[in-house]
């Protein structure tokens, strides 16, 4: 289902390409402060959503920070990988892609995170209907080529996404 695009020793490259305002600040400072608690507070929560997309900054700042403790606890804390995701995707505002990015940071396992961008990297040209066996086969895919290239989640997820942004034809843009 999933091919890389460009040569896997071209990580490092694609990924040293890659800039994105404000996420140093979540990678560095929010991501393992989180991390270690086994939990996000709601500013924090609110920081890595708006991150992603600031379209649902409303949606998100909707929930309370008791929901927002409660289900990011329950989903860091639980190795079942359908509950792990769910559980995020319970919370207003927060759809898969979203969901990817609360794990892709603040999880103790690697997860990538879930963007039109990085699929199209990895020979998915169209949005596809998200599923929980998409995001699995997704989340796999991205483990075994971080592993094959003995390169971070974060690496091998900015080197898709800066490969897309440069590489991908214009006409082609579009979903989330």
């Amino acid at each position: 289902m999933f091919k890389l695009r460009f040569p896997l020793n071209e990580i490092p490259h694609w990924a040293s390409r890659y800039s994105f305002q404000g996420e140093d600040d979540l990678a560095d400072r929010v991501a393992p402060v989180a991390r270690s608690r086994g939990y996000l507070r709601r500013p924090e929560f609110l920081a890595l959503c708006r991150w992603k997309t600031p379209r649902t900054a409303r949606q998100c700042a909707s929930n309370s920070a008791q929901q927002i403790r409660e289900a990011t606890q329950l989903s860091f804390g639980t190795s079942d990988e359908r509950v792990k995701i769910g559980i995020l995707r319970l919370l207003t505002g927060v759809e898969w892609p979203t969901a990817s990015v609360l794990l892709h940071f603040c999880d103790r396992q690697p997860y990538p995170v879930l963007d039109f961008r990085a699929l199209w990297s990895l020979s998915i040209s169209s949005t596809p209907t998200y599923t929980f066996e998409f995001w699995w086969a997704y989340a796999t895919f991205t483990r075994q080529l971080a592993d094959s290239a003995g390169e971070s989640m974060r690496t091998v997820d900015r080197a898709l996404w800066q490969y897309s942004k440069e590489c991908q034809p214009a006409r082609r843009l579009r979903g989330a």
